[in-house]
């Protein structure tokens, strides 16, 4: 069985498989039943799975594959039981790939897990002293997007699909006019804490370059009393998101967000100031290697995805004997 529309044609990641007992099937799949006396399911999947449909794809807006394309479609077709050689030649190969992706998988798992856990060590450790945020920091939301009513120049500004966790994407800063007199009110500067109020609320980084940059509406800035606490907050507010703990202080039933009026009211622990910038640079040291372990792993898995399709495709070029 594989899919009439929708599929990854291109990449060697189609959508065709064996189908196990009854199935019901709408218009957009097609059914095949091969003569099994020249071949065999397993090789048309396989096939199917690997190869590149474009040419045999019609339609711009939304491609398919109709029954005239599949028709005309070649596949390689060696006898039944050098298909049946190849076929559990690539069986066996795929399974060791699984087992080393589902490998891949679970110690990217754990380096986050092992990050989340000592996070979780720190901050909820019972002996820290409470403080609402509005007592310990200083905390705006950014400029209203208006365009009849803004004026001013013409300035790149921050939006909440530009902060990241720890980082910011400026790849695609949007621009909007700000006067003269805004530039304290509504600029980051270095060592600021940068926390989205809607999209994804709560999610946040801290603004390190040497200049400033603006920010709009649907992002807060915080700036705490104690400049050291900054880094400190960031590790916290990802310790409340990754514990599903930030969600208790959103407001909306559908669209959610982290208002001003809730950002004051929240508890944040506060360590001692002599000991803060010990604490933040060993979650730095941390996270770094996290980091480091997540993208070995990554690549493994990308390396695995490439040596399969590598697989296949000598395959079906004949190089497999």
């Amino acid at each position: 069985m594989i899919g009439e529309d929708g599929a990854k044609w291109a990449s060697g990641d189609n959508t065709s498989f064996i189908a196990e007992g009854k199935y019901w099937v709408n218009n957009h799949a097609h059914v095949i039943r091969p003569n099994r006396k020249i071949i065999i399911d397993e090789w048309i999947v396989y096939f199917l799975n690997f190869s590149d449909l474009t040419p045999f794809i019609t339609g711009m807006t939304v491609p398919k594959l109709n029954q005239e394309k599949m028709r005309s479609m070649p596949i390689p077709l060696p006898p039944l039981p050098e298909q049946q050689r190849i076929v559990s030649i690539l069986d066996e190969c795929f399974s060791v790939i699984e087992r080393s992706r589902n490998n891949a998988e679970q110690n990217l798992k754990n380096a986050k897990e092992l990050f989340e856990s000592v996070l979780q060590l720190t901050m909820d450790n019972g002996k820290l002293k409470i403080e609402r945020l509005g007592n310990v920091a200083k905390h705006s939301l950014g400029k209203m997007l208006d365009k009849n009513k803004n004026k001013g120049e013409p300035k790149e500004y921050l939006r909440n699909q530009n902060v990241r966790w720890f980082e910011f994407d400026l790849s695609d800063l949007n621009e909007m006019p700000f006067l003269d007199n805004e530039n304290e009110k509504y600029t980051a500067v270095k060592g600021d804490v940068m926390i989205c109020e809607g999209g994804y609320p709560g999610r946040a980084a801290i603004w390190e370059e040497d200049y400033p940059i603006y920010f709009q509406k649907a992002v807060h800035r915080v700036r705490f009393h104690q400049p050291q606490y900054n880094n400190w907050f960031l590790y916290y507010l990802y310790h409340l998101d990754s514990s599903g703990k930030l969600k208790e202080h959103f407001t909306g039933a559908g669209i959610q967000h982290l208002t001003g009026q809730s950002l004051a009211k929240l508890p944040v622990p506060i360590p001692k100031p002599n000991e803060v910038q010990t604490i933040v640079r060993q979650l730095d040291a941390l996270r770094a290697e996290t980091q480091k372990l997540e993208a070995i792993y990554q690549q493994k898995l990308l390396n695995l995805e490439e040596l399969k399709k590598s697989v296949l495709q000598k395959t079906f070029n004949g190089e497999i004997n």
